[in-house]
């Protein structure tokens, strides 16, 4: 693993010694090819200035967006801000003279195995609508779209040249179901009846007021009961910036709002209800025996579990390269998911073809273009030994571009 982190500093250096950065616009890009699949899928195609495509191909998997919404391509989900500014993935992409690809997926929610297929499927269409077929195709996928990416490398390996896995829940699916009904069980326990009614059951109107009621009422519970907050925070060992007190409202907010919006959809497409604490011994509280008594526990369907292995569970068996990234303080996908990724890659004898990447920060994939652009230009190197040019860089004079997971 030494050799991936001297090419990993050495391409630091080369990107951030030439800054040089695409115009910043605040305008959704325009596709160049655009339409629908024949399994519902929206995609959008965007390639270079005539002349000065490498004849690579950039896709991108994007991460979770809420059941209740209309399907749409989550632009807000491939972006960088800079002051009021903001710049588009596929802008920086195409000005680094790759081509760019995304897709809908076919649905919203829990989509991991619609968006692997649907990510195969946009291969084909990019074939026909470019008709040609690309020389490299990298895969990128933030948060849900980490695990889509990371899945499809170990799978279809005969269909990537290689993969940049963002923030995702690769080390375990199914503990990452636990997480979050492991925080919304301790957060019922220390603010009883500010959520109704329990981890597993989610009633609509729950759903429907979460901005309007329920946010609210949670900040306001928080702010009026930090000694059980910070026990919440405490069991539950989510991340929060301890420089930034406004991060403790921002990790429990998001924590919840995947309890309140997954779930009945992850019941829906998993056959069962997942999670599972029957067996679960908390601690980090000031009375562990109270708090391991007055929690409610769940069981999880059999069937839940099934398919969770066969699915949504990666095996860390490599023949494609794999670049991991992931912030230590990220509060929804704890780094914990890259740690345990890191030993099955181990455990399968690929490391050579593995290069985790740790960002010091607070934050939900929160990590800056210079910190992308590295890892990007480590794959490029895993997958082809070829450096790219000291060109394709991110300008670090003033505020930096940053890309933050809507949740």
């Amino acid at each position: 693993m030494s050799r991936w982190i001297k090419i990993f500093s050495v391409l630091l250096i080369v990107i951030l010694a030439t800054p040089v950065f695409p115009a910043l616009a605040n305008s959704v890009p325009t596709c160049t090819y655009s339409g629908t699949s024949a399994a519902g899928a929206l995609y959008c195609i965007t390639m270079p200035p005539a002349g000065s495509w490498n004849n690579d191909l950039v896709i991108f998997a994007h991460g979770y967006v809420s059941p209740t919404l209309p399907l749409a391509i989550p632009w807000d989900q491939m972006t960088f801000s800079q002051g009021s500014t903001t710049v588009y993935l596929p802008d920086i992409v195409n000005g680094l003279g790759f081509a760019f690809a995304t897709t809908s997926y076919r649905e919203n929610g829990l989509a991991v195995q619609s968006g692997i297929s649907d990510i195969l499927d946009l291969e084909t269409i990019f074939n026909n609508k470019v008709n040609s077929t690309p020389a490299h195709i990298y895969l990128v996928g933030a948060s849900e779209g980490g695990l889509v990416t990371t899945l499809s490398i170990e799978r279809y390996p005969a269909n990537f040249t290689g993969g940049m896995a963002l923030c995702g829940p690769i080390g375990s699916f199914r503990g990452q179901v636990n997480y979050w009904g492991d925080f919304r069980t301790v957060f019922d326990y220390y603010f009883k009846n500010v959520l109704p009614p329990t981890a597993v059951n989610i009633p609509p109107g729950l759903m429907n007021n979460w901005d309007s009621t329920y946010s609210p009422l949670v900040s306001s519970a928080l702010a009026a009961n930090p000694t059980n907050t910070n026990q919440l925070l405490s069991v539950t060992n989510a991340a929060v910036d301890s420089s930034n007190p406004n991060t403790i409202g921002e990790t429990v907010l998001g924590l919840l709002w995947y309890n309140v919006f997954a779930t009945n959809d992850g019941v829906s497409k998993l056959g069962g209800q997942p999670f599972d604490n029957t067996t679960r011994i908390y601690s980090g509280s000031t009375n562990n025996a109270a708090l391991n008594l007055g929690v409610k526990r769940y069981k999880a369907s059999a069937a839940a579990l099934a398919n969770i292995a066969k699915y949504y569970e990666t095996s860390g068996k490599l023949t494609k390269p794999l670049v991991v990234m992931h912030t230590t303080g990220d509060p929804i996908i704890p780094v914990w998911q890259q740690t345990l990724y890191s030993a099955k890659v181990v455990s399968k004898l690929t490391p050579t073809l593995y290069l985790p990447i740790k960002i010091n920060s607070y934050g939900h994939c929160a990590f800056t273009l210079p910190q992308m652009l590295t890892g990007f230009a480590s794959l490029v190197f895993m997958s082809t030994k070829v450096q790219l040019p000291t060109s394709v860089t991110a300008n670090t004079a003033g505020p930096v571009p940053v890309y933050q997971y809507p949740h």
